[in-house]
């Protein structure tokens, strides 16, 4: 087994089953947008209240009032105007293309290049709507995957963070089976950590599932452990 599956097999025990992004190209879309700046329980609630609405598919937002989508999205936290005019703009690339989800589903440069006009997808956004939405085997690397990947050893910080997401990916995917199967079990349970554990300031190294295969982790237990200097 390659070391990266024996962390993601503790991962998995550690925090359990996790909740995948949502399949639809569209739902993953809203999903992105309410996720920035979100925890993702009030990320949850806001998608959750537009679907009671409802509101998820391009159509039904393009006929929601303001004023019912406007309480929903506050369950995200601030950035409300933001958030809708971001969704607009989504709903409206949606709408203009109706055949959106074909594309996203065909060949990946073409699929690539009609995700490029949204706002609110960088790379590692577009990245995880190919895969989970469209079962395209490219690994998302954002913030939290890139930093927890460091942390373990996948690749080296560089000048450019472009450069280091790219040598990050390029390392966890040597070892990961090329399907997307293993592509959405990592980026899930990786991201999930970089969130929850693997944290960017006082990460949670005690209770890390990871520690023992963790070189990051063992300098800062070490460095925690040494006696005050007199």
């Amino acid at each position: 087994m390659a070391r990266i599956e024996h962390l993601l097999d503790r991962l998995e025990v550690f925090y359990g089953p996790l909740k995948p992004p949502p399949r639809d190209p569209f739902t993953l879309f809203v999903w992105e947008v309410v996720s920035v700046h979100a925890a993702p329980g009030r990320r949850d609630a806001a998608l959750a209240a537009l679907r009671r609405i409802p509101a998820l598919t391009p159509d039904a937002m393009w006929k929601a009032p303001r004023g019912k989508l406007e309480p929903a999205l506050r369950l995200a936290g601030p950035y409300v105007e933001q958030r809708l005019r971001a969704l607009r703009a989504g709903v409206d690339l949606f709408r203009r293309t109706p055949d959106l989800p074909t594309i996203l589903r065909g060949p990946l440069p073409a699929a690539r290049r009609a995700l490029r006009p949204f706002p609110h997808l960088g790379e590692a956004e577009t990245h995880r709507l190919l895969l989970f939405a469209t079962d395209h085997v490219v690994l998302p690397v954002d913030a939290r995957i890139c930093r927890t990947g460091l942390r373990l050893g996948y690749g080296r910080e560089e000048d450019d963070f472009r450069r280091t997401v790219r040598a990050v990916r390029r390392r966890l995917a040597a070892e990961l089976p090329r399907s997307a199967a293993a592509y959405r079990r990592a980026a899930l349970y990786l991201s999930h950590h970089g969130g929850a554990t693997c944290t960017e300031a006082n990460p949670h190294c005690p209770v890390c599932p990871l520690l023992n295969e963790c070189p990051d982790g063992r300098r800062r237990m070490a460095a925690g452990a040494r006696p005050p200097v007199s």
